[in-house]
């Protein structure tokens, strides 16, 4: 992917992935890389990282990538299922997250999410499964599927 696709994804960046500070440093239909700097807001009480964090930067990558490799086909992508463990307490530092395809099929894609720290310790690893769907257009009448009419 061109760094300037990477650079508009990073300026149009939606709501909760701009509150948390992701931000995307690669993306492809294979793989996805992306680094949130830690700061006290994004920690649960005991001063760690919350497992959330963690959770939404592979949602993210693993949704974004899959997104950018079905849109021309006229599909769109969404979470199908997220299951994270986490390995390793951050407290500080940058989490840095690379997201690979493990299966690109009709309906569903697979991801394996690593999050890891400065110095390249797994903090975190995800399966993402995504879901994807014809995509949808919205009417002043409610969503329709592409290609059914109005």
């Amino acid at each position: 992917m061109s760094e300037d696709l990477v650079s508009q994804i990073n300026a149009a960046m939606p709501g909760f992935d701009r509150l948390y500070g992701l931000v995307v440093e690669e993306v492809s239909d294979q793989l996805a890389r992306a680094r949130v700097e830690v700061r006290d807001e994004l920690k649960q009480p005991y001063g760690l990282v919350h497992g959330g964090v963690y959770a939404s930067i592979a949602e993210t990558l693993a949704s974004l990538a899959t997104a950018i490799a079905v849109a021309p086909h006229g599909a769109t992508a969404v979470g199908l299922s997220n299951s994270t463990s986490f390995v390793r307490p951050m407290t500080a530092g940058t989490i840095h997250a690379s997201a690979r395809r493990l299966h690109a099929g009709r309906t569903t894609w697979i991801w394996d999410v690593e999050c890891r720290d400065d110095t390249d310790r797994l903090c975190a690893v995800t399966r993402m499964t995504i879901a994807v769907r014809p995509a949808t257009t919205t009417t002043p009448a409610g969503p329709n599927r592409a290609g059914a009419g109005g």
